[in-house]
């Protein structure tokens, strides 16, 4: 063998592990953020399953809050008529806000407030949401990680040829969520 086709053969050799590597690489990542999104999803599943047994105990003392349980409601259905996850992410950033709102109902009603179904229904929610959140900062770890690959050279290449997507992070979509908090004595 000539030196000439035992360096082509070389090249051919670290070409073909390099794209091996990164196709590998790239795998990982995206299965990692599928993993990601599944605990999240989990999470968010309990907290969706708990909604229906939250709005009958606030029903029976703010039957007259009647736009703010619908609000409810319809986030909920919103989730589970989602078709993709950019539009699962959407419903529960719109679920978080009604949330909010109903737990803001508590205040107004002091018999609500007292009531231990309604109270353990809330730390029960508000140890979902914790959980929530940090799933949400795992997967979108993950994602960036994906994206990062797919965008960044020479991964890139690789991403393009095996066509790769990226994926969406979970971000807060709503502007409210991002202004300071008003407290006032």
């Amino acid at each position: 063998m000539s030196k000439a086709l035992i360096i082509v053969i070389a090249i051919i050799v670290i070409i073909a592990l390099w794209l091996m590597s990164s196709y590998n690489k790239l795998v990982g990542l995206r299965n990692s953020a599928k993993e990601g999104f599944s605990t999240m999803d989990v999470y968010l599943k309990k907290r969706f399953d708990m909604i229906p047994n939250l709005v009958e105990t606030v029903k029976g003392y703010a039957s007259h809050e009647s736009k703010t349980l619908e609000s409810v409601i319809q986030a909920r259905n919103s989730i589970a008529n989602a078709t993709n996850i950019s539009d699962q992410l959407e419903g529960e950033n719109m679920l978080t806000n009604t949330l909010r709102s109903l737990f803001a109902l508590s205040e107004a009603y002091p018999d609500l407030k007292a009531n231990q179904n309604f109270i353990d229904l809330q730390e029960k929610i508000q140890g979902v949401e914790e959980d929530i959140a940090n799933s949400r900062k795992y997967y979108n770890g993950t994602v960036l990680a994906l994206n990062n690959a797919i965008e960044m050279f020479p991964s890139n290449i690789v991403a393009k040829m095996f066509r790769f997507e990226q994926m969406s992070m979970f971000e807060v979509s709503n502007k409210e969520e991002r202004e300071n908090v008003k407290v006032q004595f």
